[in-house]
């Protein structure tokens, strides 16, 4: 139940899936990662954590805990990022923050840039991704930094 509930709260904090992305290319998976960055853009480990820590944008910190000691409130739903990058490589990393339910359908995290398999969206979201390219890829330098 209390999983529920966070999505719940994460679903109105991001506007149910309203985010700086609509026309996207489609990433091509391979097996288990995402291994071309998207777009073929680069990533600033800088913006990708102020994605992370933020409680606007990203929301990662809401669920998961990591490095930030002057964060109060980490979540202990899912894993430590540190950790969790530590074993993933950069591919895998984004294709996890890119559609996390590809990987575990009964995943309470959102698929920030995924627009397949979602339920109950409003019509003006419809199509949008919740993070752009330039932030999953900003997203992903900042956890591939903390290995």
């Amino acid at each position: 139940m209390h999983a529920l509930i966070v999505l719940y709260i994460v679903c109105i904090l991001l506007n149910f899936g309203v985010g700086s992305g609509s026309a996207f290319a489609q990433p091509i998976f391979n097996n288990d990662s995402i291994d071309a960055p998207l777009n073929d853009l680069t990533g600033d480990a800088a913006r990708g954590r102020k994605i992370v820590l933020s409680r606007q944008a990203g929301l990662c910190i809401l669920c998961h805990s990591g490095p930030f000691p002057e964060e109060r409130f980490q979540g202990n739903l899912a894993p430590d990022l540190a950790l969790s990058a530590s074993k993933l490589s950069s591919g895998q990393i984004r294709a996890r923050i890119v559609d996390a339910r590809r990987f575990n359908p009964d995943s309470i995290m959102p698929s920030y840039f995924s627009t397949e398999h979602l339920a109950r969206i409003a019509p003006q979201y419809e199509g949008k991704t919740i993070l752009n390219a330039q932030e999953i890829e900003d997203v992903v330098a900042f956890l591939v930094s903390l290995k």
